[in-house]
């Protein structure tokens, strides 16, 4: 389910997170700010930090651009529009996650949370989302 409207209420959220598996292979890599100038693709995410630039990309741009990286993994995006200010929505996804052995790397977009998480993970980390959801 999508809305227009963002949710803060937790049982909502959870209801109607509609897990959304990708099924393209991301990276996060760090690099120099003068690295990611010279890219001739848009990386899904970049976040300066005072140590580099961390940047989350598909693995194959990181393998073309000779850009070191880890933590290969796999988006699930959770489709309900959940208000950026909602509280514990995150909590029980990720206690859920720990339950069952899942890391997670999470990213909040305006509209939707995703999930990144190892590629040898994703199965466990759908139905462990599935179940939450009810």
């Amino acid at each position: 389910m999508t809305s227009t409207t963002p949710s803060s209420d937790i049982g909502e959220l959870l209801k109607s997170m509609d897990p959304t598996l990708s099924p393209v292979r991301y990276a996060f890599a760090t690099v120099q700010q003068t690295i990611v100038d010279q890219l001739n693709f848009a990386p899904v995410l970049t976040f300066v930090e005072d140590e580099g630039v961390t940047l989350i990309l598909r693995q194959e741009d990181a393998i073309n651009a000779s850009i070191e990286h880890e933590f290969i993994c796999q988006k699930i995006t959770l489709s309900v529009h959940s208000a950026l200010a909602a509280v514990g929505f995150m909590a029980a996804i990720s206690e859920k996650l720990r339950q069952v052995g899942v890391p997670c790397n999470v990213v909040a977009g305006y509209h939707h949370d995703h999930l990144f998480i190892p590629v040898d993970k994703i199965e466990i980390a759908m139905t462990a989302l599935n179940e939450l959801a009810g």
